[in-house]
């Protein structure tokens, strides 16, 4: 049986984790943290004298918070064993100072939580979240990428995006440890409870317009919030450490996901798209800059998941589409297939 230490617990794909593995009767204890209070569906999880649950308000971008949470007597009362390391994604990622020495926040996160696990000996396994969006994506839009695909490294990238690179490679270094047990899951575009989506660099931010190159459409993977904690879940049992990539089975347009978001496509000329995104960068904000990065506003990919399905045994549970609501609306919604 494992007790699990998650971050970000009180964000989305946070939630649908701790949810998940509050039903699964091979865990134990759980340490959820996040930024702000608990949220109000955990309020049966913390209930009784001694809840499995145990909420932590946590800045998990500086050092002295992280350390005093990991040298406390709620962590070591906890006995943790395996790590799950969700990534923010409920709102935007930014440089909050002071982080580990000014990296970006993600960045700083990803560090501190590696460094603080390989510390600690009762520590044994490690699962962190990481983007698909980290595979250089060449022209066109029949890309599909393996977990050797290569990763996008050229100095242009839109900073929120090469946070993620950056992230994937802080724990992709560390995957052949001989003592900890590193499993990096690569998602594409999170499709959550109430047709909400995350971890697509075209959507992110707040609802409203997104601009598209004139003459692509390009081609997005889709992922259930669901899926996403099965496969985390599937990750604390597997025997060694690895590299996956988790997608469901579903893919659609660019346009297609913006609609079915409530997100009207405004058609703009690739160049124009070129000077915002500097623009942005040049006034410092990463979000914006990454929702006219030109390549995932142009290509499009798919992700091959047979290593996931061969060696953790998984294979999506859910289909993603549009379902009639009761107020006779379309919404976004995943259902079991």
């Amino acid at each position: 049986m494992s007790n699990v230490l998650v971050t970000h617990a009180d964000e989305p794909i946070g939630r649908r984790v701790v949810k998940a593995l509050f039903h699964d009767p091979d865990i134990g204890r759980i340490l959820a943290t996040g930024d702000g209070p608990p949220p109000r569906s955990f309020d049966r999880f913390l209930a009784g004298t001694e809840p499995r649950v145990v909420y932590a308000r946590l800045e998990l971008a500086k050092h002295r918070p992280v350390s005093d949470l990991f040298h406390s007597a709620r962590y070591r009362g906890a006995e943790i064993d395996a790590v799950i390391y969700v990534p923010r994604h409920g709102a935007p990622a930014g440089v909050s100072a002071p982080t580990l020495a000014g990296l970006p926040e993600r960045t700083a996160e990803a560090r501190l939580v590696l460094q603080h696990s390989l510390e600690d000996p009762s520590v044994r396994s490690l699962v962190a979240i990481s983007s698909a969006s980290v595979y250089k994506l060449p022209p066109g839009n029949a890309n599909r990428f393996d977990e050797d695909s290569e990763l996008d490294l050229d100095p242009d990238v839109a900073p929120d995006i090469r946070s993620w690179i950056d992230c994937d490679m802080i724990f992709h270094g560390e995957v052949h440890n001989d003592r900890l047990r590193i499993l990096l899951l690569r998602v594409p575009t999170v499709v959550a409870e109430g047709g909400y989506v995350y971890l697509n660099p075209a959507l992110e931010g707040p609802p409203g317009p997104r601009l598209r190159a004139i003459g692509f459409d390009p081609i997005c993977a889709l992922v259930s919030d669901k899926d996403v904690a099965r496969a985390v879940r599937a990750a604390l049992t597997a025997p060694t450490s690895g590299i996956y990539n988790i997608a469901g089975s579903e893919a659609v347009p660019l346009s297609v996901l913006a609609s079915w978001t409530g997100r009207s496509n405004v058609p703009v000329p690739t160049t124009l798209l070129g000077w915002l995104g500097a623009g942005f960068r040049w006034l410092g904000s990463e979000t914006a800059s990454a929702s006219v990065e030109t390549r995932h506003l142009r290509y499009g990919f798919t992700l091959d998941t047979r290593r996931a399905e061969r060696e953790l045994g998984f294979r999506p549970g859910y289909r993603i589409g549009l379902a009639r609501a009761g107020d006779g609306a379309l919404r976004l919604e995943a259902a079991p297939i």
